[in-house]
């Protein structure tokens, strides 16, 4: 059996070597390695595949957030909304601009933004909402954006596990996760569904206005160079990136259908264990599976974990320390005093390996080291 992995980006690139290198090869061959016209290239394709007006890329995801609100003009003292469950980035974001972090629980099912904690936790100092499609499932958008309109509130949308997924209205309309909100946002770490071989991310907008200042602040706020329009940041896509991205582009949707086939044989494999609960679909989202999450019952979660690791499967805990925990995070406030659903959450849960290249004697190996500990 190959060597197990929570990613196995290695055997994911054999596959399309010659593709990539010889995309990477042009750039070098081209020499514009900033600004080259190959990341426009692949703008104008990811817009087209998300069904979305404008992307800019951007040289990460936690930038991709940080411009975001800096083109909708947030101002320190401004109220932001987000998830208790998630990646400290999210909301490292809002600190670092001098916003206010308001912190809610999440839904126990599908682990994202809890849409009645969102109701309660508005005030008039709230000015955006960021919405994180964690693990690979997009929030509860139209419930989202309907909250969003009653109160004059922006929304971004954190799509840098998501990217690929649909979203599906009540009236049937189907769209791409992270583009719903008045702004995108998604990551092209090499471990994502999309992802490059460094760093790099992506703002989506179909609105005009929002696009053309996003341009400018990743390019130090120029819309003409040496004439600065605004304060930017220096943060841009390098072209090699884009050559990579380029080829990894068309093959996105079947990145995705290979995860959602391994979830079906793990959530196949486990059905018949009562302390394990398998990750929940929400009816209004398809799932991308950046990650397997599942909880584990009876406080049973660190001895999998240490079972797991000492029979050889790899296996993660996101996240073991929620935001409100984090000493970074000592000096705000948070809109509720207690995270319940959050704080069981970080006790109980645990992600299996899950990527494009899991084969049939892997996943049966993994399933039974999990079916065992439980006999």
């Amino acid at each position: 059996m190959r060597s197990l992995a929570m990613v196995d980006l290695k055997s994911q690139y054999k596959k399309i070597k010659h593709q990539v290198d010889a995309s990477i090869q042009e750039v070098i061959d081209s020499t514009q390695f900033i600004k080259g016209p190959i990341v426009k290239i692949f703008q104008g394709e990811l817009a087209k595949y998300l069904g979305v007006k404008h992307v800019v890329a951007c040289g990460n995801g936690t930038d991709a957030l940080q411009i975001a609100m800096m083109a909708l003009g947030l101002r320190p003292g401004d109220e932001v909304i987000t998830t208790n469950f998630t990646f400290i980035a999210t909301v490292e974001v809002i600190a670092l601009l001098g916003l206010k972090p308001i912190l809610i629980d999440v839904d126990p099912e599908t682990y994202n933004i809890n849409t009645k904690e969102l109701r309660k936790a508005i005030t008039t100092k709230t000015k955006a909402i960021v919405p994180v499609h964690l693990f690979g499932q997009c929030a509860n958008m139209e419930e989202i954006m309907s909250i969003a309109k009653e109160n004059n509130i922006c929304v971004i949308e954190d799509n840098a596990q998501a990217i690929g997924g649909d979203y599906t209205f009540s009236n049937g309309t189907v769209q791409k996760t992270g583009t719903i909100g008045d702004i995108g946002t998604t990551s092209f770490f090499p471990s994502k569904n999309l992802g490059c071989y460094g760093d790099g991310g992506a703002i989506f907008t179909n609105n005009d206005e929002l696009a053309e200042k996003i341009s400018s602040i990743v390019n130090h706020g120029m819309k003409v160079r040496y004439y600065h329009d605004r304060i930017g940041v220096n943060s841009r896509l390098d072209s090699i990136q884009a050559a990579v991205l380029r080829i990894k582009l068309p093959l996105l949707d079947e990145y995705c259908q290979t995860r959602q086939k391994v979830a079906t044989y793990y959530n196949s494999a486990f059905a018949d264990i009562d302390d394990i609960a398998t990750p929940k679909v929400a009816e209004y989202s398809n799932h991308v599976y950046h990650q397997y999450t599942m909880k584990i019952k009876n406080g049973k979660r660190d001895a999998l974990k240490q079972w797991l690791n000492e029979k050889g499967v790899p296996s993660m805990i996101y996240y073991p320390v929620p935001l409100h925990k984090q000493k970074a995070f000592s000096e705000f406030a948070v809109a509720q005093k207690e995270f319940p659903i959050t704080d069981k959450l970080c006790k109980s849960v645990i992600s299996l390996p899950i990527h494009t290249e899991l084969d049939e004697e892997q996943l049966l190996f993994i399933s039974s080291t999990v079916k065992e500990f439980f006999k």
